[in-house]
């Protein structure tokens, strides 16, 4: 029978008060590895029998009496260790002795294989680099407690292989998206992310307050704005990866604080940004799937070019049966007929977002661009060229994820201002999530911005649709929880 986590926490602490006793430092300051566990396997005929020195935290130990081998685990996977006490000596072997499951440890010896044919290091020399404390989960392998993986994602990444596997693909995914804008003239910049006007998306913002200047900021809740007035300054291409906020719910794909890539291009517009998304999400997909054709949650999505194109109104007239140029009252009831749960105060352009989110995007499972959106919901896009209720606008979805949204951007200095004026309305009428006035930036529009397309993707999901994640929890290192207790 194991024994209970207070015992094992207590007799690792005993060994911590012997390994002093004894004049061992359980913390010293360096330690000077020449190899990792992949090096000895991949160059182990280069390096069979010479001296090296690895270092990791133990996983196992097996074995008693005066020889025993140990698994340490370090940064690219395992390598076994062997000790023996006529090898490493009797003041190593106490010292062998008084490590624990949990413990990281450096290691010198010779490189060898066993008789089962398994690459391990013969030590010659032990050195405690950090004396664990705690013991590590019960059957460590198998740690499957989902609020303790989050809570205590450092026990996760030890514990669980695909975990750490997600993780570094995350990683890659965000080299790959600088990789391939970089390639095409885009530079990466920064704005500011405590901004005293926020806008660029339909969210309620989180709110500070900075002292020193003695006014309210909020943490930004999409970097469009600024981004738009790099264009104006002449930059023609520009992206930026990093965090915005929005104060809303949480489920299986919205965290308050998320990963967002937007890039701004111009000369371009919306049409150009379809193109872009197919070949970054593509490119993506190449490195980290090995092919254009994805596996998630049991099912295949071939994202070979082109991607289906669908209009709202389309696909509004499709799922509740009546024109989206209807009236309002038309709308309505043929909206609540087909189970759809509608918004106060309530705008055609609301309702059509409803309807959409409710009974349209789940299904878009292949990969899709809806595409031309209300101009109500859509301030900052710019009209398409046959409907002035219409905008250029568009959201991609695979597997029933947005993932991206997109304009045509609008940079008619009098046309924002006046649709912002509108979007003030909206608020002063109840709407929380409403875009307010931005006075600094339809200045910066007055100054001229060429045609320009912008795009923001939401990596969270990205990195959920390219790992098979069905939570974006499982793609976030320390997503927001509730205090414990």
């Amino acid at each position: 029978m194991e024994k209970a986590e207070s015992t094992v926490a207590s007799d690792m602490r005993e060994h911590l008060r012997l390994l002093r006793e004894r004049g061992v430092d359980p913390y010293p300051r360096t330690f000077d590895r020449t190899h990792l566990s992949s090096q000895l396997v991949d160059l182990f005929e280069e390096l069979e029998g010479e001296e090296v020195t690895v270092a990791g935290r133990l996983m196992a130990v097996r074995g008693h009496g005066k020889a025993g081998f140990a698994d340490l685990h370090d940064s690219d996977g395992r390598v076994q260790v062997y000790v023996r006490k006529d090898e490493v000596g009797d003041d190593a072997f106490e010292l062998w002795k008084l490590v624990d499951v949990g413990d990281i440890v450096g290691v010198r010896g010779e490189v060898m294989k066993t008789r089962t044919g398994e690459v391990s290091v013969k030590a010659r020399e032990l050195t405690v680099l950090a004396k664990a404390l705690l013991p590590l989960p019960e059957k460590w392998h198998g740690l499957k407690d989902q609020e303790q993986r989050y809570r205590q994602r450092y026990l996760d990444i030890v514990a669980n292989a695909d975990s750490r596997e997600v993780f570094r693909k995350r990683s890659r995914i965000l080299s790959v998206a600088r990789e391939f804008l970089e390639e095409r003239g885009f530079i990466e910049v920064e704005t500011p992310v405590l901004q005293p006007v926020y806008g660029g998306a339909f969210a309620r913002p989180f709110v500070t307050h900075h002292h020193s200047l003695g006014l309210d900021l909020y943490l930004r809740i999409a970097d469009e704005l600024y981004l738009k007035r790099l264009i104006v300054g002449g930059f023609e291409r520009v992206f930026e990866i990093g965090k915005d906020f929005r104060n809303e719910g949480m489920d299986r794909t919205h965290s308050p604080e998320f990963t967002q890539l937007e890039l701004y291009q111009a000369y371009a517009d919306y049409n150009d940004m379809m193109a872009l998304t197919e070949e970054l999400v593509g490119r993506m997909a190449d490195e980290i799937c090995g092919g254009r054709v994805i596996s998630w949650q049991g099912r295949e999505f071939d994202l070979t070019p082109p991607w289906r194109r669908l209009r709202v109104a389309d696909a509004v007239k499709g799922a509740i049966g009546v024109d989206a140029g209807s009236d309002l009252e038309t709308l309505k009831a043929a909206a609540l007929a087909s189970g759809v749960e509608l918004p106060e105060p309530l705008s055609r352009g609301r309702l059509i977002e409803e309807v959409l989110d409710s009974l349209v995007e789940p299904g878009l499972m292949e990969p899709t661009f809806l595409i031309d959106y209300p101009l109500e919901v859509s301030p900052l896009a710019k009209g398409t060229p046959d409907d002035p209720d219409t905008v250029e606008r568009f959201e991609v979805f695979i597997a029933g994820l947005e993932l991206g949204n997109s304009f045509s951007e609008l940079n008619d200095p009098d046309e924002q201002r006046s649709r912002f004026e509108y979007q003030v309305e909206q608020r002063e009428d109840g709407d929380a999530e409403a875009h307010g006035m931005d006075d600094d930036f339809l200045r910066a529009l007055e100054h001229g911005m060429p045609p320009t397309g912008g795009l923001g993707i939401g990596l969270d999901r990205l990195v959920m649709l390219l790992t098979d994640r069905r939570n974006i929890r499982d793609v976030i290192l320390f997503p927001p929880m509730r205090p414990e207790g």
